[in-house]
């Protein structure tokens, strides 16, 4: 049986700012990441958005990252790997606390922005993400960029991992996401991109941006719920997988 998760960033509003279309895409999802106040959302924002994952049947993570508010956690910050450990656990029991006041098991982690792109590519930040996982509930999964130094980290640490692909990223030959500056980085075309995620799916591969074949172990592949026409390419990729007869189901099920 073939089967894939869809996860998604949401809770990422705060205060009086609304970011995402976190209403409209949940019922299409089976994971997502809860920011936890580090770089978006509020005790409030990551109440609700508990909540309306608990009303979908919709599996909660916690998006734990730099804290860097101003920022949207997306500038990397001279943390040593003692505050990023700490950090990482502070954000999981923020999360963890909202979960078990509603009833919901918490499934997963997985880093936010700066810290995720420092991860994929240093092993001591990847290994102390995933030491503060297992400190904190060794039945968490981490959530790892697939061919990445998170996986050697979460292997290294003995913690549980799902390796993970994006929907609309594209990859260089190495097996890497190329950097958002570069041209072509992002694929906006709805049905390329449901293409592209149901062939990853099927063949345990992608197609880099120079048209190499990149083998792609993903367990789960991450949809984005924040940019223009994000719901219709949501809806499009799962209309697409349900059609290939793909089993989409949270991967800690």
């Amino acid at each position: 049986m073939t089967r894939i998760d869809l996860n998604c960033d949401m809770g990422e509003s705060y205060g009086v700012y609304t970011l995402g279309f976190d209403q409209d895409a949940m019922p299409h999802v089976t994971s997502i990441n809860v920011a936890c106040g580090f770089h978006a959302s509020d005790p409030v924002n990551m109440m609700k958005t508990v909540k309306l994952a608990k009303k979908y049947g919709v599996a909660v993570g916690a998006h734990p990252s730099f804290p860097d508010l101003v920022g949207f956690g997306r500038r990397v910050m001279a943390a040593s790997l003692e505050e990023i450990k700490a950090d990482v656990t502070y954000q999981i029991g923020a999360l963890w606390a909202f979960c078990l006041a509603e009833g919901v098991k918490m499934q997963h982690v997985k880093v936010h922005g700066a810290l995720y792109n420092v991860a994929e590519k240093d092993l001591s930040v990847a290994t102390a993400i995933a030491e503060a996982i297992k400190a904190v509930d060794p039945d968490l999964y981490m959530l790892c960029l697939a061919n990445s130094s998170m996986v050697t980290g979460a292997k290294n640490a003995g913690v549980k991992y799902v390796e993970e692909a994006f929907a609309d990223r594209a990859y260089t030959a190495q097996g890497n996401l190329v950097s958002r500056k570069q041209e072509g980085a992002v694929i906006h075309d709805v049905d390329a991109v449901a293409e592209r995620v149901l062939s990853m799916v099927k063949t345990g591969s992608v197609t880099a941006i120079d048209g190499a074949k990149v083998p792609i172990n993903a367990q789960t592949i991450c949809v984005h719920g924040d940019t223009p026409g994000a719901v219709a390419m949501i809806k499009r990729i799962r209309e697409k997988l349900d059609h290939a007869g793909v089993t989409v189901k949270a991967f800690g099920q």
